[in-house]
């Protein structure tokens, strides 16, 4: 069984040594992981895992080949309902009907004023109805109900993806830069913007000048060498990640994979729906180890090309108002982050993974557009290369 993880992992691709795997064992040896699945899983992982990049994989793997495992019973007590069906029976369910008769708090203001209101009145917890908040009610603040316009509290993931602002700590996945990639037309599309330079030792044989100098040497060979030529072009990439964005995940991961490998200066950063004060390098350490938006636009030069790619589908208050993040209090609005990022960078273009017959329907999406100045280009082969002109220029 350990035999199969080990070479499923070396399939995957995951760089897995043979002493690992003889340290996995050892391990077990000692009895470090006995009778407790998940404390085997952490164990193998932390041996057999180098890079947080293959986390991902290793998660994949292992679900794959101990799939269906559970810990030893040690009693005949009954059987548990699972926490997952409990939760699903807790949700609201109406119909359109039903929905269309629930009205909207009425602008950001209004629902902020009523929210500190009901912190400072709400003694106890509360389940069903429409003013407490609580949970399967029809209140603009709580869980498991339904709103147009409110503020999720308490609840995982999306259920109506009509939320203002939500009130929990959601764990987003850092995109795999090792994706292989399906096609090469992504990849065929980026080269369209590039610039090459020699640049860096000189590794490269240059044949022409090896001919001619050897001839001026009598026949002598004389071996002339250059430096190897790279796309010099320098790329800004910014990646919306978690909520809508989570079904586009493997696009998003192939577009990373091909960017890294056809620009050699390529930064990239994290955020979430809307650029703000701060972007991350690594989704699970954004909380507190994320990047001031301002030492990126002064750490680099507006010779940069800014790809950003996302779905721009969002509560309109995420652009337009200060404190209008889902996740926390921005001073400032998205608006006047996005419009510094464009000012730095003239060269921008914004890939939108929807399809664009879908656009006409989010508001978001045209406010966005108009503000990278009609420069939205969809996440197909054509939009690539549409873009990819686009920034040449």
């Amino acid at each position: 069984m350990f035999a199969d993880l080990f070479y499923t992992l070396r399939k995957a691709e995951v760089p897995v040594s043979l002493r690992e795997y003889l340290d996995l064992l050892s391990a077990m040896d000692q009895g470090l992981a006995e009778y407790d699945v998940e404390d085997f899983y952490f164990l193998a992982r932390a041996i057999l895992v180098k890079d947080e990049r293959h986390i991902d994989k290793f998660d994949q793997v292992f679900g794959h080949v101990f799939r269906g495992l559970e810990p030893p019973e040690f009693d005949d007590g009954p059987a548990e309902i699972p926490e997952e069906w409990l939760r699903k029976m807790g949700e609201l369910e109406l119909s359109d009907e039903e929905k269309a008769q629930i009205e909207a708090m009425g602008g950001w203001e209004k629902l902020m004023e009523t929210l500190r209101e009901r912190l400072a009145e709400q003694e106890s917890r509360h389940q069903g109805g429409k003013k407490w908040i609580g949970t399967q009610g029809t209140s603009p603040f709580g869980a498991q109900g339904y709103n147009p316009e409110g503020v999720r509290i308490g609840q995982e993931g999306n259920r109506n993806h009509s939320a203002v602002k939500v009130w929990d700590r959601r764990e987003f996945r850092d995109l795999d830069g090792d994706t292989e990639i399906g096609t090469r037309n992504i990849k065929v599309a980026l080269r369209r913007l590039r610039r090459f330079a020699r640049e860096g030792a000189a590794e490269e044989l240059d044949l022409d000048d090896t001919i001619s100098s050897t001839a001026k040497n009598g026949g002598w060979l004389d071996i002339r060498m250059v430096p190897e030529r790279h796309n010099a072009v320098k790329v800004l990439l910014l990646f919306d990640v978690g909520g809508s964005m989570d079904p586009h995940v493997k696009m998003c991961e192939e577009l990373f994979s091909a960017a890294r490998t056809e620009f050699k200066h390529l930064e990239y950063f994290y955020f979430h729906n809307c650029v703000y004060e701060s972007l991350w390098k690594e989704n699970r350490r954004r909380r507190g180890g994320g990047t001031p938006t301002w030492d990126v636009l002064h750490t680099y030069a507006s010779d940069y090309k800014l790809i950003l790619v996302g779905d721009a589908t969002m509560s309109p208050y995420e652009i337009a108002h200060p404190g209008g993040s889902v996740e926390h209090w921005n001073e400032e609005s998205g608006e006047t982050w996005m419009r510094r990022l464009f000012r730095t960078y003239p060269h921008v273009a914004w890939l939108n993974p929807m399809p664009q017959d879908r656009w006409r329907y989010f508001p978001t999406i045209g406010m966005v557009s108009e503000m990278v100045d009609g420069r939205m280009y969809p996440l197909t082969v054509e939009g690539l290369d549409d873009a990819m002109r686009g920034l040449s220029r």
